[in-house]
């Protein structure tokens, strides 16, 4: 089992910044991609971002290119979101997830999942 509790979420101004940290417990966090997705009401939950195991790389959804950044710490056991220029339509429950295989867009095929953490940016 791996434990994940996201925290950093909170209310923004629009062209405003954020951080989001995932710790994670449990099994070997190295050992494990780690992925990042948000829900806004009434949506789907939607991919974000996603990072291999040794963070050599990393996938993003086209409409967070080059405002966001996925790094982690796996000394600390934790993954970050690095959230710039955010705009409202940003606004959704940003959950952390993790998987021994997957990277990529598909919610279902990640086995451990957060909390989750709310974002706010007001215009």
């Amino acid at each position: 089992q791996v434990q994940l509790v996201e925290s950093g979420g909170g209310l923004v101004q629009a062209g405003g910044s954020l951080r989001l940290s995932c710790a994670a417990s449990g099994r070997t966090f190295s050992s494990y991609n780690m992925g990042w997705f948000r829900q806004a009401p009434g949506k789907e939950r939607e991919f974000v971002a996603a990072i291999t195991w040794s963070g050599g790389s990393t996938f993003y959804v086209d409409s967070v290119k080059g405002r966001f950044t996925i790094s982690r710490d796996n000394a600390k056991s934790t993954v970050y979101l690095q959230m710039n220029s955010l705009k409202p339509e940003d606004t959704a429950v940003y959950y952390c997830t993790a998987d021994k295989y997957s990277t990529d867009s598909a919610y279902y095929n990640y086995d451990y999942w957060g909390q989750g953490t709310q974002v706010t940016v007001s215009s």
